[in-house]
């Protein structure tokens, strides 16, 4: 099967431009791993990738190591 999406990178551009709400600063990690997205943008990450995942328009194998 041939998907639309085949790079973490493509995906990334896809979520900042299907997510224009959510917010691009990280914050302080307090357990000491640096900075992160906050919760909001982690929570419509991992929603985004899912229903790309069911759309069909990104792999499994895709969706299981994306990360923001």
């Amino acid at each position: 099967m041939q998907h639309e999406i085949t790079t973490q990178k493509e995906l990334r551009r896809r979520f900042w431009q299907d997510n224009p709400q959510a917010d691009r600063k990280k914050i302080t990690d307090y357990t000491g791993r640096g900075k992160m997205h906050s919760t909001d943008t982690r929570f419509l990450w991992c929603d985004y990738v899912d229903s790309m995942c069911r759309a069909g328009l990104i792999s499994e194998a895709l969706a299981d190591r994306a990360t923001l």
